[in-house]
């Protein structure tokens, strides 16, 4: 039997020939899947056996791919990876998937390789995420990389992988400007990515969980026509 040692992926989608063909692509790199084929599915098959990562349809049966991202994150207290695939025509809902703590999107029709890709640097970032750095104590703010947690004021704040991911490198670069597209080309590490209102969103949720006062940020800064920066 062959030896899946990257990790499981979960694949849900309704229509199967997608489910098939993104399966099988997963399984060549060396990933373990699983396939569910409407939203009540995918919340059963994360209950009994939780996977590394979700590729999860928005537009599902019974449970839209939303409401299933709710849910896993109730269900799961360590936050499991997601990534949406939707339509072209859904830009409203792909907005909300990131807000609720999505890792990333593609959208429909999409090159299965691609997808591999994506799901290799979303799970690449918690494979490689240093196990000896020290801690990073700004102020009220505690970001320790080994355990890929955040304090403000001593409460832990619940972050995404990717809000994580973003923090900490504006936080390892002090006072440094970085534009959206850097910060796409650093973060999401793949530099052929170029929808950056993704970064726009993942800072803004970033204020909302560590900022005192999100509307005027102490530490993650706009630097107006340039980019973001992260003010010691």
């Amino acid at each position: 039997m062959e030896d899946h040692a990257r990790g499981s992926v979960l694949v849900v989608d309704d229509e199967p020939t997608i489910a098939e063909v993104v399966s099988r692509y997963l399984e060549r790199a060396g990933y373990r899947t699983r396939v569910a084929a409407d939203g009540v599915q995918a919340i059963e098959a994360a209950a009994h056996q939780r996977p590394d990562l979700v590729v999860l349809d928005l537009m599902l049966p019974k449970l839209d791919g939303l409401e299933v991202m709710r849910r896993l994150r109730e269900q799961n207290r360590d936050r499991i990876a997601v990534i949406l695939l939707t339509a072209k025509g859904e830009e409203a809902d792909r907005v909300i998937g990131l807000r609720l703590g999505a890792d990333d999107y593609v959208v429909k029709p999409f090159s299965p390789a691609e997808l591999v890709a994506r799901v290799d640097a979303v799970l690449r970032r918690v494979d490689t995420a240093p196990s000896q750095e020290p801690a990073i104590e700004v102020g009220e703010l505690t970001i320790d990389p080994a355990a890929r947690r955040v304090f403000v004021s001593g409460e832990e704040a619940q972050l995404t992988q990717r809000e994580f991911d973003v923090l900490l490198f504006l936080a390892r670069h002090p006072g440094q400007v970085f534009s959206r597209n850097q910060l796409m080309d650093a973060v999401w590490q793949y530099s052929f990515y170029t929808d950056t209102s993704t970064v726009t969103v993942h800072i803004r949720r970033l204020r909302a969980k560590i900022e005192p006062d999100p509307a005027q940020p102490r530490h993650i800064q706009t630097v107006w026509g340039v980019g973001y920066r992260f003010q010691p």
